[in-house]
């Protein structure tokens, strides 16, 4: 896998681009205006992991609140603009490290002009973000429909504006639910721009699908070498983005952060209940910084090799179970107390270990 090499820029303390690690970002779904419920959920997702956090700033009051919010929050933040400028100088002026708005759509050069000047003097980074489903209509008649060359040239319009006026400090997002589409369009971009590049699936779905349509569409473009950080799009908690986001990073060997579980998907041979054993686990070590890979496994098969191959595991039998760790068996534990004393061991390996 050999990653695409993109000009470096800094959203506050995090660097996106360059050889800077894949970030994982999310965004709140709180009422910005409402600064305790948001500040809360800003925290909840640092604490998953977040590493940087998009906010919606749809009016002045949206704006004002930036300011309390910005400077409670552990990670950088980046306001999400659409169409009025005055909004992202309040944005600036309170405080955000980074936006998000189209500079053809927040009114005429003049207003482009002062949004810019006021980003590049905070050197805060503006990401252009192109959607399938809010294409311009002359792009639309151009390529008759939504198409990854409309959306490319799309996004280059407003690159063009802002290289106009001197400024490089940007990334590009096109997200698209089509995943081919979407595929298509980031590879054409990164062959003709060298900004960072920030992917998702927009819109994915409910966290089951929409987690899985992620993780075919992001996963594919990071082991092309395409992706500088990365958003899972979910209706639901965005806690749950961050952790999907995290997995798939782990899943390509391209970020290690909390615990991988290698679990087999139970058979006629298993004489534990694995399931319940695993998804307990799962639960009880899922806020786990440390990198530890632990295997739940259920029969005499597979089971074995997989938990000595881990960093500690368990290896199903009959009502009971083997503990290992760093490959060599510790001892037999009931199935009653399987997951109690693999969860104690997790937790006194990880103490040696710091």
């Amino acid at each position: 896998m050999q990653r695409r090499l993109t000009r470096q820029i800094n959203i506050g303390n995090v660097p996106v681009g360059g050889n800077a690690p894949i970030s994982v970002q999310s965004m709140t779904n709180t009422d910005t205006r409402d600064v305790l419920a948001t500040v809360d959920q800003i925290k909840q997702l640092a604490l998953a992991g977040c590493e940087l956090i998009r906010v919606a700033v749809p009016d002045s009051a949206a704006a004002d609140a930036l300011r309390p919010i910005t400077e409670q929050s552990p990670v950088p933040i980046i306001a999400d603009i659409h169409f009025d400028y005055k909004l992202a100088l309040q944005a600036v002026a309170n405080g955000v490290d980074g936006l998000r708005l189209n500079p053809g759509n927040i009114g005429d050069a003049g207003r482009v002009r002062e949004v810019v000047k006021a980003a590049a003097e905070r050197c805060i980074p503006i990401r252009i973000g192109v959607n399938a489903g809010s294409l311009d209509k002359v792009i639309l008649e151009k390529y008759g429909g939504v198409t990854a060359q409309g959306l490319v040239e799309s996004a280059l319009e407003h690159v063009k504006i802002l290289e106009e006026l001197h400024f490089n400090d940007i990334k590009i997002s096109l997200k698209c639910f089509d995943i081919p589409l979407m595929m298509e369009a980031y590879r054409l971009m990164a062959a003709k721009v060298d900004y960072p590049l920030h992917i998702g699936v927009t819109e994915a779905g409910t966290p089951w699908a929409g987690t899985i349509r992620s993780a075919v569409g992001i996963g594919a473009l990071l082991a092309q070498g395409i992706g500088d950080t990365i958003r899972v799009s979910l209706t639901g908690d965005p806690v749950e983005e961050v952790r999907a986001g995290f997995e798939i990073l782990k899943s390509l060997d391209l970020r290690q952060r909390g615990p991988v579980i290698i679990s087999c998907p139970t058979c006629g041979r298993t004489e534990i209940d694995l399931i319940k054993i695993a998804e307990e686990v799962e639960k009880r070590i899922r806020d786990i910084k440390e990198p530890i890979k632990v295997a739940v496994m259920g029969c005499v098969v597979n089971g074995p090799g997989e938990a000595r191959q881990a960093d500690i595991g368990i290896a199903g039998g009959k009502e009971a179970g083997l503990l290992f760790k760093r490959g060599e068996i510790v001892r037999k534990i009931p199935e009653a107390n399987l997951v109690e004393e693999l969860v104690r061991e997790i937790e006194l390996m990880l103490k040696q270990d710091s």
